[in-house]
Parts: C-alpha cells; sequence; structure tokens
C-alpha cells in the first residue's frame, strides 16, 4: 500500500514517458490531493484500502485508475464521458488504458507495523451467532501477530454476496454536468434520469453553466 503522496509519485513517474498533456489548460497534468478526493466522491476511483490515523492508503488498481484518467483527458475527453467508459471495469481494462510499467505496479511501501486500519464499513457484519477471535496479548505475540488475528477474524465473517456500493455515485448528464447521487443506479435508470434531467440542463445552458458539450 501507498500513502497518498506516493501514489501522486508513481501517478507522475507513468505519466513522465509518453504523457502529451491534457488539451485543455484547466487541467492538471498530475492530480492533486483535492482531484484525488474529487475522482473518489464521483466513483471514478476506488475509495483507499485503509487508514492509519488520519493519513490513507492506496494500492496499484488507484494507479491504474488515475493514470487512465489523465491519458483519456489527454485524448480530449471529459471527465463525464471518462466516467461512462472507466467506471467499475476491470483492471485488465484499465491496464490497458493506463500503460503503466510493471515496476510502478509493485512494490509495497507502507511502513512495517500493525496500526493500518481496514475500513470496517465496507466488511459484510459477522453472522449471528459467530464470535472474532480474541485480540492477542502484544507481550506474549510477535510483530505481525495482531495483523493475522485481524485477518483471521475477517475470514471468519459471513462472505458478501455483492460489493459494497460507494457512499456516492455519479451520473452523467451530458454537456459535463454530472449528478450525484447515494447509490448505484442501474443503466435503465440511468436513461430515465437523463431524460428527466433535460429542461435542467437547458436552464444551466441558458446561465452559461456548462461546458457546451452534448456527450
Amino acid at each position: 500500500m501507498w500513502t497518498m503522496e506516493q501514489l501522486v509519485e508513481r501517478v507522475s513517474a507513468a505519466l513522465a514517458a509518453e504523457y502529451p498533456g491534457a488539451p485543455n489548460g484547466r487541467v492538471r497534468e498530475v492530480p492533486d490531493r483535492r482531484s484525488i478526493r474529487w475522482y473518489t466522491t464521483i466513483g471514478l476511483v476506488d475509495r483507499p484500502l485503509g487508514t492509519r490515523g488520519r493519513t490513507v492508503f492506496y494500492g496499484p488498481r488507484h494507479l491504474l485508475q488515475l493514470v487512465a484518467i489523465k491519458r483519456r483527458q489527454a485524448a480530449g475527453l471529459t471527465l463525464a464521458e471518462i466516467q461512462g467508459e472507466l467506471s467499475g471495469v476491470s483492471e485488465e481494462t484499465l491496464a490497458e488504458v493506463a500503460r503503466v510499467p510493471p515496476d510502478l505496479l509493485g512494490g509495497d511501501t507502507t511502513p512495517a507495523d500493525d496500526t493500518v486500519r481496514p475500513q470496517f464499513w465496507k466488511t459484510a457484519p459477522a453472522a449471528p451467532g459467530r464470535t472474532p477471535p480474541p485480540a492477542p496479548d502484544d507481550d506474549h505475540h510477535p510483530p505481525g501477530a495482531t495483523r493475522r488475528a485481524l485477518e483471521a477474524a475477517l475470514d471468519d465473517l459471513s462472505p458478501a454476496s455483492t460489493p459494497v456500493p460507494g457512499l456516492i455515485t455519479g451520473v452523467p448528464l451530458g454537456s459535463g454536468v454530472i449528478l450525484l447521487l447515494p447509490w448505484h443506479v442501474p443503466d435503465i435508470d440511468r436513461d430515465d434520469i437523463v431524460a428527466a434531467a433535460r429542461p435542467l440542463l437547458d436552464l444551466l445552458a441558458s446561465r452559461g453553466l456548462t461546458d457546451g458539450r452534448d456527450a
């Protein structure tokens, strides 16, 4: 796992060789903290793997997602168009778009301690009647025992039948406008939402609040 600073460094290294830069001067060539948080909010980038205090940690899929986003922006696509293309795709598809050197995808630079906390709200609750094993006594267990105990406890949880959705899903409405919803919606509902939003888009366009695109 990597911190946000380490993730940004790897994104920069992956783009350095062949990234031509985005055609729109308003787009940053390398995403900063604010951009990464925004991409996470609208569902373009997965939520962090875990936290330690106020530090969040990321992995190879986050690197693929960010590099893929910047490459598609360099090709002239809007965030709404990129979201429609890349949201929820497999790592194989992301790898084809991102073209990240393999050496950047490896290497765990997380400090070697047991204080990284997984995001428990993504984990399914334990089945009734199951009791997680007690926490180990640090005075009688070698380093790493706490993490192994935690992994064993998570393995004992009932498996989730479906992935837990993100807190917010972005629905591209066209003209560069993205509607944020608190839950995932199927494609058939997206079409209805886009159709119903047409008067709102017309109003926003009349006030110069869209980018003028129809996609």
